[in-house]
């Protein structure tokens, strides 16, 4: 367990440029765990400066996700809190004076190169086989000598001024001493007048008394450059912890543009459990002390230690995540993963409206049936969803049609003759009536005897077990449905 180190603040920074990135989730969850475990505070900051980017639905996004996946914040746009506003396009005024102070110290400079004159640059220098960086033909000249070279814009940003002893090594809570590479020029203010992340992450990190920054490890070559603002600014310096980053197989950066589980909300989609993912993305970065793999937010609230974070980048293993949310799809109990189907087969069509009593009765009295067969609850809809069909609905899909044998309207028939007089509609009755006249009376064996009845009630090849599933159905639908399929076939 980490030693008590006082009042702890943290935060995650997300951008809303789009679904938000399964990182924003795994950053969210260790930051988390360690404020519980060390009773401080965590933050979430919008970081909305990136205008062109910016998608306006996203924010809302982010906090439909974090909430659903179990991750609550203490401070943030939504909740208020002592350091408001939280997103950094209402706090603009905040950065200025800082800009002003770099300027006035000689820490920063105004630079009016135009973006054709930048990208020109940049391809000169890897075409040269150099460094790509800012060159400096604008650091040292007033606006007049700027404006007779070529390449001028008439709105400058402001850089940062590296110096040649740049710090290029500090302190990380989780990988110790942590060497980076010289950072060029940076921007800090661009011509729009918005900050860069560089300067508003160190002014609000500062302001909002951030004590543990915790981060994805491509910000590790980013550091000096904060390291020399908080040092220039006079300002108390976080700690920072740079988590290892979540790849692929081929062990590549995790994008949304190339990997839908880099999607937050494809998890929702694909029907995953909040609890699943959230063990899921721990073990990810983290392991027990005792080498459980299953195991809840609380526990690793508990055992939570720094060093204990594995700085190897973890490789994304959806069949893991798979294995995990049957795990745990299979431990709930059965009403709370009855309330989870009837949620699902909303969002899916299959119910529509507000469920109503006899829906969720007949989902409640199916959920033994699928509990342990289930991965996902995606799979609700193709499971249970004949449960919920109207008899003239349903669909009977092609396989199940091009599965049946030459003597399935025969089964058929005969099934229907030996149902209708059932005095009770049991799973024992209606099991011990159809054995005796398909297997006994046409002597067809077992597994070949009940595959129409399957296609005629469910309208697939696969599903719950039959017996059961009629007796939920009803008398009436399970009828009404085998002779439906044996008039189709006639």
């Amino acid at each position: 367990m980490s030693e008590t180190l006082g009042p702890v603040r943290l935060r995650v920074a997300p951008s809303p440029t789009g679904d938000p990135h399964v990182g924003t989730a795994y950053m969210s969850l260790f930051n988390l765990a360690f404020v519980r475990q060390q009773g401080g505070q965590f933050v979430l900051r919008v970081e909305d400066t990136d205008r062109a980017r910016y998608r306006e639905d996203s924010e809302q996004q982010l906090y439909d996700t974090l909430t659903w996946l179990g991750l609550p914040w203490d401070e943030g746009p939504d909740k208020g809190g002592p350091f408001a506003p939280y997103r950094q396009s209402e706090r603009l005024d905040t950065y200025r004076p800082y800009v002003d102070q770099l300027l006035e110290a000689g820490h920063a400079y105004h630079c009016w190169c135009s973006a054709e004159r930048l990208q020109q640059m940049r391809e000169a220098q890897q075409a040269a086989k150099l460094p790509t960086g800012y060159d400096r033909l604008c650091y040292g000249k007033t606006r007049e000598e700027r404006a007779a070279l070529p390449g001028f814009s008439d709105v400058p940003v402001v850089r940062m001024l590296i110096p040649d002893d740049a710090p290029l090594t500090f302190t990380d809570v989780i990988r110790g001493e942590v060497n980076a590479p010289r950072p060029d020029d940076q921007v800090i203010l661009k011509a729009d007048g918005f900050p860069t992340y560089h300067l508003a992450v160190v002014v609000d990190d500062h302001l909002m008394g951030i004590t543990h920054v915790v981060r994805g490890e491509e910000w590790i070559s980013s550091t000096p450059k904060h390291v020399l603002l908080y040092g220039w600014l006079g300002l108390e310096m976080p700690k920072f912890a740079h988590m290892p980053l979540l790849r692929n197989a081929n062990k590549s950066k995790i994008s949304k543009r190339k990997n839908p589980a880099a999607r937050l909300t494809w998890f929702i989609e694909q029907g995953y459990l909040p609890e699943a993912l959230r063990n899921f993305l721990a073990l990810l970065g983290y392991s027990m002390p005792g080498g459980e793999e299953v195991f809840s937010f609380d526990d690793m609230v508990e055992h939570f230690d720094w060093q204990r974070v594995n700085t190897v980048g973890p490789v994304f293993d959806v069949d893991k995540l798979d294995w995990l949310n049957g795990h745990y799809i299979r431990s709930i109990e059965e009403s709370d993963l009855a309330g989870r189907l009837v949620d699902r087969l909303v969002l899916d069509g299959v119910i529509t409206g507000d469920p109503t009593d006899a829906q969720r009765a007949l989902v409640a009295a199916a959920t033994p049936l699928v509990q342990t067969r289930m991965v996902r609850l995606n799979e609700a809809p193709g499971m249970i969803g004949f449960l919920l069909t109207t008899d003239a609905d349903l669909v009977v899909e092609d396989d199940a049609l091009a599965s049946l044998k030459d003597d399935a309207a025969t089964v058929l028939e005969a099934s229907v003759t030996a149902l209708e007089p059932l005095q009770e509609w049991t799973t024992t009755a209606i099991e011990a009536a159809l054995r005796a006249s398909l297997v006994d009376g046409l002597g067809i064996k077992p597994k070949f005897a009940f595959g129409p009845l399957r296609v005629a009630v469910t309208g697939r090849r696969v599903s719950p077990p039959l017996f059961e599933s009629m007796e939920i159905l009803g008398r009436d639908s399970s009828l009404a449905r085998l002779r439906a399929l044996r008039a189709r076939l006639a």
